[in-house]
């Protein structure tokens, strides 16, 4: 079973980092940069996380408008990213000797580590997303780059903050590759930032074709996640929201069934459900409870009516 499949344009690199990475959004921040490598016009996103030496961003050519997953660390006061190549080797190198997340304008080298060829890189800061959590800062319509993409679509998830609430992530909009021409922009129902990665791909109706996820929220103090599920009509060329619902939901491509499995009470009380897809429909098939049983030391199934 996938979790919410997770895909780059070089097929890896990022699941790893993925499936290791918290829920949590306190005290996250991403900075936005535009610039230059050499001649060409770039935008750089970085996902700071305060007191983490591990820095993961992404950074897209202007002009080809296609992702780059980067990831990297500080060393000192420099930064250095890694760009890899489809077999996830590292092919070139974002060099920032002095790098202070705080200047207006940074400044590096990105190296070719096959050709030697070596690049200026110029870049200012366009804006940041600070912490969401902070009750004094507000923002509007912020977006930031996604590092996943589809074949021929990449996004970015629209983020706004008031004063003494959460920062949301407010909708998704979805660019043409190639031309950077916007497409579509679809509505989110003021879903949690998630810092970098927000954008999950995969075949969520079993038809062949992929679409993709937003991350909702994470319930609780368990390992409950939501998530909205926006399916592509062939037809229309277009993403729609698919309205499927449910807990921590996973997708067997391969018995073309969505796994739903919900916890609380520490763990103690669990109910499970197995649906089809009809229609671009979920379809309830069978679900079932599950109580820890103290004589037992186990959980036990139980009667629906004794998990709700």
């Amino acid at each position: 079973m996938v979790i919410n499949q997770i895909k780059t344009k070089k097929g890896c690199c990022l699941v790893l980092l993925i499936l290791g990475m918290s829920f949590s959004v306190r005290g996250f921040g991403q900075t936005i940069y535009k610039g230059f490598i050499g001649v060409y016009p770039i935008e750089l996103v970085i996902d700071d996380f305060y007191g983490d030496k591990e820095i993961t961003a992404v950074y897209s050519y202007m002009k080809f408008c296609d992702p780059i997953p980067i990831n990297g660390e500080h060393h000192k006061d420099s930064l250095i990213l890694y760009e890899k190549d489809k077999n996830c080797k590292t092919s070139a190198i974002l060099l920032f000797d002095k790098y202070d997340k705080n200047a207006k304008i940074i400044e590096g080298t990105w190296k070719n580590l096959s050709t030697k060829k070596e690049l200026k890189i110029t870049l200012k800061k366009d804006y940041e997303i600070e912490d969401a959590y902070a009750d004094s800062i507000e923002w509007k319509n912020r977006e930031i780059l996604q590092p996943v993409s589809l074949e021929d679509y990449y996004f970015k998830v629209v983020t706004s903050k008031e004063k003494n609430a959460y920062g949301v992530v407010t909708g998704v909009k979805i660019f043409q590759k190639g031309t950077g021409q916007l497409v579509q922009t679809l509505k989110a129902d003021e879903c949690e930032i998630k810092r970098l990665n927000s954008i999950y791909i995969g075949d969520f109706n079993f038809d062949g074709i992929e679409d993709f996820s937003l991350f909702q929220s994470h319930a609780g103090a368990g390992p409950n996640t939501s998530f909205m599920y926006f399916l592509f009509n062939p037809n229309t060329k277009k993403f729609f929201d698919s309205k499927f619902g449910g807990t921590s939901l996973e997708f067997d491509s391969k018995r073309k069934r969505i796994y739903e499995m919900n916890s609380c009470c520490a763990g103690h009380n669990q109910t499970t459900a197995e649906y089809k897809v009809v229609n671009n429909k979920m379809v309830l098939l069978e679900e079932h409870c599950w109580i820890w049983d103290e004589k037992k030391q186990d959980m036990v199934e139980r009667k629906m009516k004794d998990c709700r």
